[in-house]
């Protein structure tokens, strides 16, 4: 699997996480979907925010996100 593959699958695995619980932290997202690394979920985030499917909220360490 490429890493674009990759990415790809990710964001659909957070898209799938958000589009039931509505909004989540980081640390909820990555048990949700099952990720350890940071720069995988990164990665899936990314995805989302450039085909324009993600709202982010908060500052720094405290963000949360949710589908628009």
């Amino acid at each position: 699997m490429t890493l674009e593959e990759k990415a790809g699958t990710l964001a659909g695995k957070v898209w799938e996480f958000l589009n039931a619980a509505g909004a989540a932290n980081e640390k909820e997202i990555m048990k949700g979907i099952k990720v350890r690394r940071s720069t995988e979920f990164y990665l899936a985030i990314g995805w989302l925010l450039r085909e324009g499917k993600l709202n982010i909220a908060g500052k720094d360490d405290n963000l949360t996100f949710s589908l628009k």
